[in-house]
Order: C-alpha cells, then structure tokens, then sequence
C-alpha cells in the first residue's frame, strides 16, 4: 500500500482494481464529514479499527521491504526498495497523526490486527528476491483493493485519507518489469512464481475475512449496520471483484492466476 502525497491521485485508479470510486451523488455516511458522521459510537469504533488494521499494514509493509531490499541482486534495485520502504513509513506516520488527532492512542488501535499481519508474514515468507517481489505486488495490492472498496462507504474526511495512503509508489510498475524479465530469462520461474501467488492469494483473503470476522464494529461496516450499501450478498460480490483483480494482476506479471 503505497502513494504519493496527493490524495485526488487514488481517484484515477482503474476501476477494475477500485471498488471505491465516488459517484456523483454521495449519500448517507459518505456524505457527512468525520465530525459529524462520528457522533455515532458504532461508527467512530470502526474507523478506528480501520486506521488501526492500515497503521500496522504500513508499518509492516516498511519492515518487509526493508528485509527485501537485502535479497536485491543490484545496488540500483535496492535503492528503489528503500525509498519504497520510506514511502511505507511516511503512510504510518499519516494514520498514526490521524488517529491521534481523533483522540485515540495510535498503539492500542493497532494492537488487536498484530497477530493477523504477523501470521501472514510469517507464513508467506519469501525464499528469494523474485518471491518477494510477487509478495508485495499480490498481497498488497489486494489489501488496497479491500480497503478501497470499504472507503467508498467512509465518511468524506476518513476517505481521503484512506484512498491517499493506499496510492502506488511506483511498487506495482517495478514488480512487473523484474518478474516478467526473469520469466523471459528462464520460462521454468513462471510455474513457481504462478503457485506462490496462488497461495498468496488464499492466505491474503483468510486474513481479510479474519479480520473484519474479529471486530465487531468493522463486520458491522461491511454488512450493513453503519455504512450504506452492504449486505451479505454484496460482502460477498467485494470479494469476487477483489479475485478478479487479482487475475488481471497475474496476468500482468505474465504468470496464470
């Protein structure tokens, strides 16, 4: 999950990996600023649980490029990770301001989503740089894909932020070339590289479902309760677009979904 500084940049996402995009005419939640829209405690909890989950992903984000900037074969492709990392950090440091200046304690809103990024991370740990780089392409983009299609029922000031912090960097257009140039070189890492995205994609999709099933607040976001527009057949039609997403990405990278 990645951006520049220009919160009107998520807008221009293509809409097969956005399910976020304001219409013409917000309603309901989407509509209200964040003041007024948290007057409901129901709401204001689940925001938090929102900022929270994405505080952590970006602050794990930065540790896993990090980490994978010593796996790179070139000086160049480790500095690209690097500032890739920075940018990462800098998307941390924007929620946590924001849930601070919200009243709440940045830490004990990550707190309950550590146990659910760190299982990821621990059971999709990459065994070399192009693993790595798939990692990040996959897993990350389809959290920015989710988060996306809950910011489209968050209140105004919540869904610029979101949409902000979850901008490319430039990680997706990086990811794409070495892949592919790698697979050019030796079609035998297609396969590999094709088998651990898949499994990327499972273990992406459990830890979303785990999530929102963990949090009260956040469950009642997506089916209904608080935002505008969810029900359970609708959860369910999120996560088909979130899989086709997906596909087109596998496709890009030159790899079968």
């Amino acid at each position: 999950m990645t951006s520049s500084d220009k919160p009107g940049n998520a807008a221009d996402a293509p809409a097969e990996t956005t399910g976020a995009e304001e219409g013409p005419a917000a309603t309901g939640v989407a509509a209200l600023d964040w003041v007024t829209a948290a007057a409901d405690p129901q709401y204001r909890a689940a925001v938090v649980d929102l900022l929270g989950a994405l505080a952590y992903g970006e602050l794990a984000a930065f540790e896993r490029l990090a980490e994978d900037a010593k796996l790179a074969p070139t000086l160049a492709d480790k500095a690209e990770l690097a500032k890739m990392a920075s940018a990462e950090f800098h998307h941390f440091e924007r929620l946590r301001d924001r849930l601070a200046e919200i009243g709440e304690e940045p830490t004990a809103a990550m707190e309950p989503f550590v146990a659910a990024y760190d299982g990821f991370h621990k059971q999709t740990d990459p065994s070399d740089w192009l693993e790595g780089l798939v990692k990040a392409y996959v897993g990350d983009s389809i959290a920015s894909d989710f988060y996306r299609e809950v910011a489209a029922r968050l209140d105004s000031d919540t869904r610029e932020l979101v949409l902000a912090v979850l901008d490319d960097t430039g990680h997706a257009g990086f990811a794409v070339e070495k892949v592919r140039a790698a697979i050019d070189a030796d079609p035998r890492v297609g396969g590999r590289l094709a088998l651990w995205a898949r499994r990327l994609m499972g273990e992406a999709l459990s830890q979303s479902q785990r999530v929102v099933a963990d949090r009260d607040a956040l469950s009642t976001m997506l089916v209904g309760g608080v935002a505008d527009g969810f029900d359970l057949a609708e959860v369910g039609r999120m996560f088909s677009r979130i899989t086709e997403a997906h596909t087109k990405r596998m496709a890009a990278l030159g790899l079968a979904a």
